[in-house]
């Protein structure tokens, strides 16, 4: 059972929402995910978290920023998913934490 996001998180996503893209789920982007299972980057389970990834290098977004640290965000996968994406002829993708791209607002530069 796949349990909501935090409240936090929730209540970030409504602020931003608005500037937020849908992507549809086509042919390639399916396709990119089940390289992602056959892989064994993620199983099957948590195939939602591989589509994601799939979705996002196939629109050839540069970044992710995710909260998700067991499949998205994560060191051992990260450069798993990107040798799939130079495999199928994709380009590599950025996979950060929301603590990485956020700019510091006290740090003066």
């Amino acid at each position: 059972m796949k349990l909501p996001a935090p409240p936090r998180v929730r209540q970030t996503y409504a602020k931003v929402a608005f500037a937020a893209e849908v992507l549809p789920v086509d042919a390639a982007a399916l396709s990119l995910r089940d390289a992602y299972l056959k892989a064994g980057i993620v199983t099957p389970q948590w195939s939602p978290d591989a589509l994601h990834v799939a979705l996002a290098t196939v629109a050839s977004c540069a970044m992710i920023v995710s909260w998700n640290f067991k499949h998205i965000v994560n060191f051992r996968r990260i450069p798993l998913y990107n040798a799939v994406n130079k495999a199928n002829d994709y380009g590599e993708i950025g996979i950060f934490t929301p603590q990485e791209v956020i700019e510091d607002e006290d740090k003066t530069v």
